[in-house]
């Protein structure tokens, strides 16, 4: 459980406008934070299977918060996994790879355009 300074913090560095609590970027940010203490008390707690049954439960809802996101804003969702660290799977990183040489293929002819006009 995350106290109020904390999560007033990533509240304040994650919303997109004055009186955002709730947004999916807020929401994943709170879930990534309560998933790094969790994993650590279950370094030490090994035992606990109420807290790994938890843990397991916000992955999952991180999971689909992270799926929504992807599926509505890419942009926003690629900013936040780069701020956040997270792992992405290797078909993001493809397609990224991909749209980031299209757009310097694209760049490129525009120059080219240029100068022959």
């Amino acid at each position: 459980m995350l106290d109020k300074d904390l999560k007033a913090k990533i509240i304040a560095k994650y919303k997109k406008h004055e009186s955002d609590t709730g947004s999916s970027e807020v929401q994943i940010a709170i879930l990534t934070e309560e998933i790094k203490q969790l994993t650590e008390h279950l370094k030490i707690h090994k035992k606990d299977n109420s807290s790994r049954r938890g843990l397991v439960r916000k992955v999952n809802e991180r999971r689909h918060l992270l799926a929504f996101l992807r599926h509505e804003d890419s942009e926003s969702y690629l900013d936040l996994v780069t701020k956040l660290k997270l792992r992405r799977s290797a078909a993001e990183l493809k397609k990224e790879k991909e749209d980031a040489l299209l757009e310097e293929q694209a760049n490129a002819e525009a120059e080219i355009a240029e100068q022959t006009s």
